[in-house]
C-alpha cells in the first residue's frame, strides 16, 4: 500500500471518530445539521450519513458545485461570487447561512475550494479552501491551505470541516 493510500485510510478512520463526536454534540443540542458542499461534492454529507442513526441529527446536504447552484440552492448572491470568486470567505459564509435558511437545520457547515489538479491560480492555488460554519446563530469562517492530490485535499477538507464543527458545538 502506498504512503498516500495509507494516509487516506488513517484519515478515514479519524473521520469516523469525528462523525461520532459530531453526532453526540448534535444530539445533545437537539439540533439538525445541513452541509453545503462545493469542492467535496457531498463527502461531508456522506461521512455523516455513514453513521447509523444519523437521521436523528443530520437534516440534508447541498452539493452546490457550480456558481449557479450556489445561487439557486443556497441563495448565495451572484454579486458576491462575481466580486470575490466562488472560493472566498463571503461565499463560504453565505453558503453556511443559506444551508440553514433553505433547510430545517439549525447548524450548518459549508466548504468551497480548489481541489485540483487544475483550477488554481496565483491568488488561490490548488489546496485553497474556505470553510464556513453556522452555529448558534453565528457565522464563522476559516481559510485553509492543504497539500496533496485531489483526493487528499478533499479528505483534509472534510476532516477540518468536522473538527471545526466540533470546536464550535462545544462552545
Amino acid at each position: 500500500m502506498s504512503q498516500s493510500a495509507n494516509l487516506l485510510l488513517n484519515l478515514e478512520q479519524y473521520r469516523q471518530s469525528l462523525c461520532r463526536l459530531v453526532a453526540d454534540l448534535m444530539l445533545k443540542k437537539q439540533s439538525f445539521l445541513a452541509a453545503a458542499e462545493s469542492c467535496t461534492g457531498g463527502l461531508i454529507a456522506a461521512a455523516c450519513t455513514d453513521l447509523a442513526g444519523s437521521s436523528q441529527w443530520f437534516e440534508r446536504g447541498f452539493v452546490s458545485y457550480s456558481n449557479a447552484a450556489k445561487t439557486e440552492m443556497l441563495g448565495v448572491d451572484a454579486t458576491l461570487i462575481a466580486q470575490f470568486g466562488a472560493v472566498s470567505e463571503p461565499v463560504a459564509a453565505a453558503m453556511a447561512q443559506g444551508a440553514v435558511k433553505h433547510s430545517a437545520a439549525q447548524v450548518a457547515v459549508a466548504v468551497t475550494g480548489v481541489a485540483g489538479p487544475t483550477g488554481g491560480g496565483a491568488e488561490k492555488p490548488v489546496g485553497t479552501v474556505w470553510i464556513g460554519w453556522w452555529v448558534d446563530g453565528k457565522t464563522t469562517t476559516e481559510l485553509c491551505h492543504f497539500d496533496g492530490d485531489r483526493a487528499m485535499v478533499r479528505a483534509l477538507t472534510v476532516q477540518r470541516a468536522l473538527q471545526g464543527l466540533i470546536e464550535r458545538l462545544k462552545d
